[in-house]
């Protein structure tokens, strides 16, 4: 691998998120990897790994150990085998990205509501115009009151929906039935926070699930 690839490589696995629990084990926000390293090499928080439903607990010292036997292990199976972490390399060794870990001293509660805002509302709608039913990306996307602000519309989760330029200006100043325009599904604020829904679909965020009780499903992204 090039310089410049293993610094891309490092720079992708730094930005990994991390669910972060406070010291009650209850979830309160993600952070990046970066920031979740800074933690753990101040002593102010631990990992905590699953494997094979078993919780295991590690300072920063004895994840590394564990990750130097995790890399041995990846080494021996091959390439064609799929990788079990991201990797940082550093000077002296190669790290494993933890998926989880713990702080110490900090035992808050997260808020119990999930934040309006654009970030949030193109993942509620997972970037999909809710009249045309396409997808696009967020930069061809934008936000439409259903009922428009001339008549009284607020910006609220049940009245701000993702929609296309095209489909924005179509609908215009109107309502959906004024503009006889269906819409693909009716906006409601959602139960958990849209961010969290999505990267739970990707396996290598598989092990959050165990911690995101329904309770606390408003933990925010750093």
């Amino acid at each position: 691998m090039t310089g410049a690839a293993t610094n891309a490589a490092v720079a992708s696995a730094l930005d990994c998120k991390v669910l972060v629990l406070n010291k009650l084990y209850v979830a309160i926000r993600v952070i990046s990897a970066k920031r979740a390293f800074t933690l753990l090499a101040r002593n102010l928080a631990e990992v905590i790994h699953i494997d094979d439903g078993k919780y295991a607990n590690y300072d920063f010292a004895s994840w590394a150990e564990l990750s130097q036997i995790q890399r041995a292990m990846e080494s021996q199976a091959g390439t064609g085998a799929t990788p079990k972490f991201d990797w940082v390399r550093t000077v002296r060794f190669d790290i494993a990205v933890p998926r989880v870990i713990r702080l110490f001293g900090y035992d808050r509660l997260p808020e119990q509501t999930v934040k309006l805002n654009r970030r949030n509302l193109f993942a509620r709608d997972r970037n999909q115009c809710q009249y045309c039913g396409h997808h696009f990306s967020t930069s061809e996307l934008s936000i439409d009151h259903v009922l428009p602000r001339s008549q009284g519309g607020g910006d609220s989760w049940e009245n701000l929906v993702c929609a296309c330029v095209k489909c924005n200006a179509r609908k215009g100043g109107r309502t959906p039935e004024q503009a006889h325009m269906k819409m693909i599904r009716r906006p409601l604020r959602p139960r958990r926070n849209p961010l969290i829904s999505i990267r739970l679909g990707q396996e290598r965020y598989a092990s959050w699930k165990a911690f995101l009780d329904e309770a606390y499903w408003s933990v925010e992204l750093g």
